[in-house]
C-alpha cells in the first residue's frame, strides 16, 4: 500500500473509504490536523466533538515519553480549554488521541506524531487515579487491535467527550461526564471481500466530578464506569453523524430471549476485557 497521509487522519486507511464523522451542519467546529489524526474542535464548548486517528499495530513504535501540553495556536486560546482549567485540582489532562495511537511508521515519524497529542485540543478533564475501569477504558484500543483479523492489525478510532448541556460548569468550561470511543477495523469475515467492523463504548465518571459547592471535589473513592454500547446510541447522545459505523457495529442489540433490547438496557458493562463482544 502506499503512504498514507501523514497530516491527518486518512479515510482511505482501512482499504474500506471510512469518512471523518462530523457533527450537524447548524453546529460550529475547527478543523485541526496533525500528524496521523484530525480533531474537531468545538469553540463554544472549548472542546473535542470528535478525534479521528489512524493506528498501525504491525509498526507502533515504543518511545519514551516527550512532549510538553501546549495550546494550538490555529485556534484562540479562548476556544481551547486550557492549563487554568487543570492547575491546583484533581483533573487529569485526559488524552483523547492516546499519545501511542499515531505513534508508527519512522522512529522520526512515530516520535514527531507523539508529541503532536499534547495539544488542549486533544485533552479533557478527566477525574484523577486509575482503577480497573479506567485502564480497561485505556486498553480497549489494544484489546480490539489485537483481535483484529487484518494482516496489518490497522485500525481507525474515533474518541470525544459527550457533550451534553447539562454537564457541570467549572471555570469557563462544562466537565463532560461521559466520553465516548468507537475503534473500527477491515475484517474478512462474512465474505470474500473486506468488510467495515466496529465497536462502541462509553466511559462514565458521573459519580467523580461534583461541582455544586462551587468548586471542584473529586471523591477519594468511586468507580469509573465503562460500557459497550450500541453504535447508534453514541450518535444520538453526541449528535454527531457516525455514518457507516452504526451499521458496521458488532454488538447486536438482542436480548437472550430474542427480543430487542433498547436504550441503557443494551448497554453491556465491561469489567474486563473478556467482557468486549467483538463478533
Amino acid at each position: 500500500m502506499a503512504d498514507e497521509t501523514f497530516d491527518a487522519y486518512d479515510e482511505r486507511f482501512l482499504g474500506i473509504p471510512l469518512p471523518l464523522p462530523r457533527p450537524s451542519a447548524a453546529r460550529e467546529v475547527r478543523l485541526l490536523t496533525y500528524p496521523r489524526f484530525t480533531i474537531l474542535l468545538e469553540p463554544q464548548r472549548r472542546l473535542a466533538v470528535v478525534t479521528a486517528v489512524n493506528i498501525d499495530g504491525s509498526s507502533l513504535r515504543d518511545l519514551p515519553r516527550t512532549g510538553e501540553w501546549q495550546l494550538d495556536a490555529r485556534a484562540p486560546a479562548a476556544e481551547q480549554a486550557g492549563p487554568a482549567v487543570y492547575a491546583s485540582n484533581d483533573l487529569d489532562r485526559g488524552h483523547l488521541v492516546r499519545r501511542r495511537d499515531p505513534g508508527w511508521g519512522t522512529t522520526v515519524q512515530a516520535r514527531e506524531a507523539m508529541e503532536a497529542t499534547f495539544v488542549y485540543p486533544n485533552a479533557a478533564p478527566q477525574a484523577s487515579g486509575f482503577n480497573q475501569s479506567k485502564e480497561l477504558w485505556l486498553g480497549l484500543e489494544d484489546h480490539v487491535l489485537e483481535f483484529a483479523d487484518t494482516t496489518d492489525e490497522r485500525l481507525s478510532v474515533f474518541t470525544a467527550p459527550v457533550l451534553a448541556d447539562d454537564d457541570p460548569p467549572y471555570r469557563g468550561i462544562r466537565i463532560p461526564r461521559r466520553f465516548f470511543k468507537v475503534a473500527a477495523w477491515a475484517t474478512q469475515e462474512g465474505g470474500p471481500s473486506p468488510r467495515l467492523a466496529a465497536a462502541g463504548f462509553l466511559l462514565d465518571q458521573s459519580e467523580l466530578i461534583d461541582v455544586t459547592q462551587g468548586a471542584l471535589a473529586v471523591p477519594s473513592l468511586g468507580a469509573f464506569r465503562t460500557f459497550q454500547v450500541p453504535i447508534s446510541d453514541i450518535e444520538t447522545l453526541t449528535g454527531v453523524d457516525l455514518g457507516e459505523l452504526v451499521d458496521a457495529d458488532v454488538m447486536r442489540q438482542v436480548g437472550r430471549a430474542g427480543t430487542a433490547v433498547r436504550g441503557e438496557d443494551a448497554w453491556r458493562p465491561l469489567r474486563a476485557p473478556e467482557d468486549i463482544v467483538l463478533d
